[in-house]
């Protein structure tokens, strides 16, 4: 990515008053307006629809906190979105992921060190974000492992993840 300028206007908070009810909503779920929803409050309704399916997809899924965060590192990682991988580093933390882990991520081969589980669910990120289709076989050992709210929860993780990094590569959000 480029070390070019955002490609649109970042929105500060506060100065669209038509914007004040998204914002508040916002700052209730993350605590802050960050970069990324300065660039999308220049559209108040796509704005307010990614703040309330990435809530869903962060807060409200059954996806264990590490899992959900191993898989948003790893589209990170495959679409070159440096400024998503360094914003989820602390959450992977948080929620348990160790260093080692976020370091191995980034490699090409999944092996070492991730649990079996991890594997899958890495395979399965590999697989929507580079191929787009999953081939029936790992569906059908994510089903052995996962019931049906689950496969949706972990397939839309990495597909809603996909929509953030495709995002802000397009429109150069960095630091």
């Amino acid at each position: 990515m480029s070390h070019a300028r955002t490609r649109v206007p970042l929105v500060q908070p506060g100065t669209r008053p038509e914007l004040a009810d998204i914002e508040q909503r916002i700052m209730a779920e993350r605590g802050r307006v960050s970069l990324l929803y300065q660039v999308l409050l220049n559209s108040g309704p796509i704005a307010s629809g990614w703040e309330r399916m990435l809530t869903a997809v962060r807060n409200q899924t059954s996806v264990p906190a590490d899992l959900r965060e191993l898989m948003i590192l790893r589209v990170a990682v495959l679409n070159r979105a440096a400024f998503e991988f360094d914003a989820h580093v602390p959450h992977a933390l948080q929620a348990g992921v160790s260093q080692l882990k976020i370091d191995a991520v980034r490699e090409a081969a999944l092996s070492f060190p991730f649990e079996p589980l991890e594997r899958l669910v890495l395979e399965l990120t590999d697989a929507m974000t580079r191929e787009v289709q999953v081939p029936e076989a790992l569906m059908d050992r994510l089903q052995q492992h996962f019931d049906a709210r689950a496969v949706v929860e972990v397939v839309a993780t990495v597909a809603a993840y996909n929509m953030v990094s495709r995002l802000l590569v397009a429109l150069n959000v960095a630091h």
